[in-house]
């Protein structure tokens, strides 16, 4: 993983995490056509739980909740998020560092050592000034600390088992933003099996999407999304000293950010 990959981009106040997958494999045959009777099935099994996971994410917008992303174990990130009462912290843990994020109403106050000429003591980020795919928001559709969404927008084919869903993504349409992320490796191509990989979720007795994972399979890591503390207070603290975030940081982040 590059800190590129790494470093790549944060939406809802929370840094998309980005890992590049390995170089790509040689193409494999394409299945061949399914009957059409047997692929109606198919897409009527695939809204369906595709419908359930979107209804499964309207917590977003309800109550507080508590988001964790891991890749790998070399990427993580812990989020508590109130979006009805605009406040939210952050931590993600990257190799080389660690960048904390809090937020109250329409301020946002960041820490971090990764990036260079910024120093490592809080600072109050420009609105004005952030680059459009860092995105900072409590506004709906962009507010989900986890990315839920996006995931969600890049299914193939899934099935509803009880309170399990599983299927494949095409990990190549999971667009920029914050959760779980992929990039291309050497070449700038993903290997064919990307677009057709496993994944699996599951949801509570409540239907509130709690877990969704992908595991390592044809150069992509293994990389989970798990929500849980719903409705637990979040209480978040000015920090103490924060200064006007200096010049050098801004063209560090989002997608375009430090090398």
């Amino acid at each position: 993983m590059t800190r590129r990959a790494t470093l790549a981009g944060i939406s809802a106040g929370l840094l998309l995490l980005g890992c590049s997958v390995g170089a790509p494999t040689k193409s494999e045959p394409k299945p061949e056509s399914a009957p059409v009777s047997a692929a109606s099935a198919d897409a009527t099994m695939t809204a369906e739980a595709v419908g359930l996971l979107r209804g499964g994410t309207a917590f977003v917008n309800q109550t507080s909740y508590r988001s964790d992303v891991d890749i790998a174990s070399q990427i993580t990130s812990l989020s508590h998020t109130d979006n009805v009462h605009k406040r939210l912290t952050a931590k993600v843990t990257a190799p080389g560092g660690v960048i904390e994020i809090r937020m109250i109403d329409d301020e946002v106050y960041m820490k971090t050592s990764l990036f260079r000429g910024v120093g490592d003591g809080w600072t109050v980020l420009d609105p004005a000034r952030v680059p459009s795919d860092f995105a900072l928001s409590f506004a709906p559709g962009k507010n989900d600390s986890g990315g839920s969404g996006r995931l969600i927008d890049a299914i193939v084919t899934a099935r509803v088992d009880g309170p399990e869903i599983s299927g494949t993504i095409d990990a190549t349409r999971i667009a920029a933003g914050n959760g779980i992320s992929f990039r291309p490796g050497p070449g700038g191509v993903f290997p064919d099996s990307a677009r057709r990989h496993a994944f699996r979720a599951s949801l509570d007795t409540e239907g509130r999407l709690v877990s969704f994972l992908m595991p390592e399979a044809s150069g992509l890591p293994n990389a989970s999304l798990r929500y849980s503390d719903f409705g637990t207070t979040v209480t978040v603290a000015r920090p103490p000293g924060a200064i006007a975030a200096p010049d050098a940081l801004y063209p560090q982040l989002g997608l375009g950010g430090g090398e």
